[in-house]
């Protein structure tokens, strides 16, 4: 018995992360699964006749002590990760999958859930309860139950392979981008880079025991060495490294773990009555097709493709005049961005970093929230965390009732994973009359303090927080029944809603006048800086658009269609991004090989959902402007029938209740000014 298999004796029953040592996992996951198993059986084995109370509502409140410990290690294995974790990860992500399918393949269990559904209209059930059902009777037919006994079998292969082949994939990700460092001594090397960016690789070294400075392709060290350095061949050096992640044929190379994953993934739609994953996935999604994803990503690409290339011959103009580039490559794209940019607006990165330190960003998105939702954030020392960066609150209702438990990790280690993202340790629900309340956390990598600067975030990194916040706004404000349909677990081309819509934010002077104060001076953030983040809002949009929808085609061309015969995962890529490329080819590179949302995360044949949601959220901000960004009838809207409201119903009937309509892509393309306002 390990401290991962008692009921969790801590403040708000938060993990114990000082208790937990790795040897504890793989026993606790063992008993856990031993655990679950019983509780499946309990229900199978129930002489009464299937009802949704004991069968349905039982089933959905099942697995509870295993999908803790679940979520405590997988999160561990994102954010602080080691060998002796990935190696556990390994070992256990099989036997998850193995009891996945226990339970989706139970004839038994099946039969009992088909019962109650067969019977749904005579039954008086309530919205939430009747989407519970569809749910899980969906989630049996859609997994297998009504397939053979030897189609069966072949399932639990495919995913017992899926899920080592998906782990293996983050783990040569993360090794790739652990493996590489530009290691400089001479200072001439960093010109242009702002000098907390030096100070920065000057630590980092330092850290490793060398002299001059580190840069690494952790984000908060690339992307300013990308934007800033004016040494061209460093900047190749650096986006080479970059684009050849897991694509350099050595151990960690990852072309055939895609070429396994989209073949696995194909055969399973086969095996389902699908004709191919994208078929299977978005008859879930509000797309529901990939002819309609198609549609929608074509469509944009009509609008955007011509202000993209203009915007592109633009840029090649302006660094042939300024430094004699003949061709443009994609390692000097954002550094003339960024000092095309500066000319346009005389606006760039390096003036707007005083005003947005970590600490005054973080108590701003708390004052919005506050002033939206009317939620308090107390940071508190009172609960554990897995690392001494992390912070922990606690945040309440204006009564003072707990809402939930909020962990917030900023800074890249070698353990943790690059990029943004949320996640849940503990789902809300409400049970016996008691609502639990959930445990929220939010995670990114931005730049760390140095000895002589706090943290200054980039313009991008504030848009990245409340983008990031406004996902943990949908956990924290979960207020639904079952925990399968809480908070973020809606249709994946939903979830982005809540957190792009709260960037819009951090471009209004009502907003940004409550946390934008220059770290030294105290000074707010002076007006001319904010017309020009407003009217820099959408400098290469076309550009930054037509990114997007390339990443969303790539994704839909290796799931929409047979992959069997696909040999080179470079060449099918090339062909993927033919019609919107812009950027001359650069042989050792793959996007795919790296391409974590789509071959790891969950965002197979569902890339398109960030524009998808950017069309939702340009929309629910119109509706913002028009009556003022702190409206409290429009944000207790939002918050009534989107961000509570969890998976309950579909999500274009909870959007219209909030909007009164459904959503207008020329908001969005008015926002971009891809159209006229």
């Amino acid at each position: 018995m390990t401290i991962l298999n008692t009921s969790f004796d801590t403040l708000y029953q938060t993990a114990p992360f000082s208790r937990i040592e790795n040897d504890h996992y793989l026993p606790a996951f063992l008993q856990a699964i031993k655990e679950a198993k019983a509780e499946i059986d309990e229900i199978t084995n129930n002489p009464e006749t299937p009802t949704f109370e004991n069968t349905i509502e039982v089933l959905d409140f099942s697995g509870e002590q295993l999908d803790r410990i679940s979520s405590i290690f997988f999160n561990m294995n994102s954010a602080e990760t080691n060998d002796t974790i990935q190696k556990i990860a390994q070992e256990v992500s099989p036997l998850l999958s193995e009891f996945s399918n226990d339970i989706t393949l139970n004839e038994t269990l099946f039969k009992r859930v088909k019962a109650v559904y067969d019977i749904k209209d005579t039954l008086d059930l309530n919205s939430e309860q009747n989407t519970l059902l569809d749910k899980k009777y969906k989630g049996f037919s859609r997994n297998g139950a009504n397939l053979s006994e030897y189609k069966k079998t072949r399932l639990r292969e495919i995913d017992k392979a899926s899920s080592q082949l998906k782990l293996k994939f983050g783990e040569n990700v993360l090794a790739e981008t652990n493996a590489f460092e530009m290691h400089l001594t001479n200072e001439e090397d960093l010109a242009g880079l702002p000098e907390g960016a030096k100070e920065a690789a000057q630590q980092l070294a330092e850290s490793k025991q060398k002299e001059g400075w580190l840069i690494t392709l952790d984000y908060p060290s690339y992307i300013p060495f990308m934007t800033y350095a004016n040494n061209r061949e460093l900047r190749k050096k650096l986006a080479i490294a970059a684009g050849a992640k897991a694509f350099k044929g050595n151990e960690h190379d990852n072309q055939d773990n895609v070429l396994q994953i989209t073949k696995l993934r194909h055969e399973r739609a086969n095996l389902l009555g699908y004709k191919t994953h994208a078929h299977f996935v978005l008859e879930e999604r509000m797309a529901k097709t990939p002819e309609t994803v198609q549609h929608f990503l074509n469509e944009l690409l009509e609008k955007a493709k011509p202000a993209a290339e203009k915007e592109f011959k633009d840029l090649e103009a302006f660094a042939k005049d300024l430094d004699g580039i003949d061709a443009l490559q994609k390692w000097d794209g954002s550094y003339y961005a960024e000092k095309l940019k500066q000319k346009l607006f005389s606006l760039d990165d390096e003036q707007l970093k005083p005003y947005f330190k970590l600490e005054n960003v973080i108590d701003g998105v708390f004052t919005i929230a506050e002033r939206l939702y009317d939620l308090k954030f107390e940071e508190i020392d009172t609960i554990d965390k897995y690392h001494e960066d992390v912070l922990t609150y606690k945040v309440t209702d204006l009564k003072g009732n707990l809402v939930s438990v909020f962990y917030a990790d900023f800074f890249p280690r070698p353990g943790k994973r690059n990029g943004a993202w949320m996640t849940v340790y503990k789902p809300q629900y409400i049970k016996n009359g008691k609502n639990s309340r959930p445990h929220i956390s939010n995670v990114c990598n931005f730049t760390k303090p140095t000895k002589s600067k706090p943290s200054l975030l980039t313009f991008n990194e504030v848009t990245t927080l409340f983008h990031e916040f406004g996902h943990a706004l949908h956990g924290i404000l979960a207020n639904t029944t079952y925990p399968s349909l809480s908070g973020t677990s809606v249709s994946w081309d939903f979830v982005e809603l809540p957190s792009q819509v709260l960037e819009n934010w951090c471009y209004e002077k009502e907003a940004l006048e409550l946390f934008a104060t220059h770290y030294e001076t105290g000074e707010p953030i002076p007006m001319d800086l904010i017309e020009k983040i407003k009217a820099s809002a959408t400098f290469h949009e076309g550009m930054q658009t037509l990114r997007q929808i390339s990443l969303g085609l790539l994704d839909m061309s290796w799931h929409s269609e047979n992959p069997s015969a696909i040999t080179s995962v470079k060449t099918h890529e090339n062909k993927a991004f033919e019609n919107t490329k812009l950027y001359p080819d650069v042989a050792g590179n793959c996007m795919s090989t790296a391409f974590s949302h789509v071959f790891q995360g969950g965002y197979s044949s569902g890339y398109y959902s960030y524009k998808w949601a950017e069309v939702l959220d340009a929309d629910a901000f119109e509706y913002f402007l028009e009556k003022g960004i702190f409206n409290k009838d429009v944000a207790k809207k939002f918050k009534d029938h989107i961000l509570s409201q969890g998976g309950i119903e579909d999500p274009m009937t909870l959007y219209k209740r909030f909007r009164g309509k459904e959503p207008q892509p020329e908001a969005l393309l008015r926002r971009a000014g891809l159209i006229e306002k």
